[in-house]
């Protein structure tokens, strides 16, 4: 059991040739294993320049990633932007008109005029901004509801449609030039 094996066991035959050649070429010679090394390497021996060349590769790399974001190329997008029921979404939230885009604008005109000293100003910027705020608020619903009625139609597979509420929320509070992939539809448009 824990002994040598009995010779009738059947072992492969490995000949002087398949262990000598086995990988189909000759071993290179240090001399030509180094001046091919040289070759390959594209990192300078000093080290600043070691960094700049790094620095370099990395802006051409965020720019080509860059340029195909914005042409829409899905290899170029981030995660949470590919798959199609994503590029659906995007396409309907940017379709329409929203008030939403504009609630930082808002926010912040409300903030800046929470300062005046005048009570009466800030009572009716407060109305006005919960009023917005309602509306708002209202409107998202809408669009959520017309959203995934529109999303079962055109994406039959639950999985394509998997997360799209968050997604389209978060880019309807954008301000649209801003948005990320940009817009491939105009509003009033029909998404793709």
């Amino acid at each position: 059991m824990f002994g040598k094996k009995s010779e009738s066991a059947e072992t492969p035959a490995t000949s002087a040739e398949e262990t000598a050649g086995g990988k189909g070429r000759p071993t290179p010679s240090r001399k030509d294993a180094q001046a091919a090394r040289k070759i390959r390497a594209k990192v300078p021996n000093n080290p600043k320049e070691a960094k700049k060349a790094a620095r370099d590769r990395a802006r051409h790399d965020r720019e080509r990633s860059r340029q195909g974001m914005m042409a829409g190329d899905q290899r170029y997008l981030q995660a949470r932007d590919q798959g199609p029921g994503k590029a659906f979404t995007r396409d309907f939230v940017d379709s329409r008109f929203a008030l939403a885009e504009y609630f930082i604008v808002v926010a912040v005109f409300v903030l800046v005029l929470g300062f005046v000293p005048v009570k009466a100003i800030q009572f009716w910027v407060t109305l006005i901004f919960f009023a917005f705020t309602a509306i708002m608020v209202i409107d998202v619903i809408i669009m959520v509801i017309l959203l995934n009625r529109a999303a079962t139609k055109a994406l039959p597979n639950p999985a394509d449609r998997k997360g799209l509420t968050l997604y389209a929320i978060l880019r309807v509070m954008q301000f649209r030039r801003l948005r990320l992939p940009p817009a491939r539809v105009r509003r009033g448009g029909a998404p793709k």
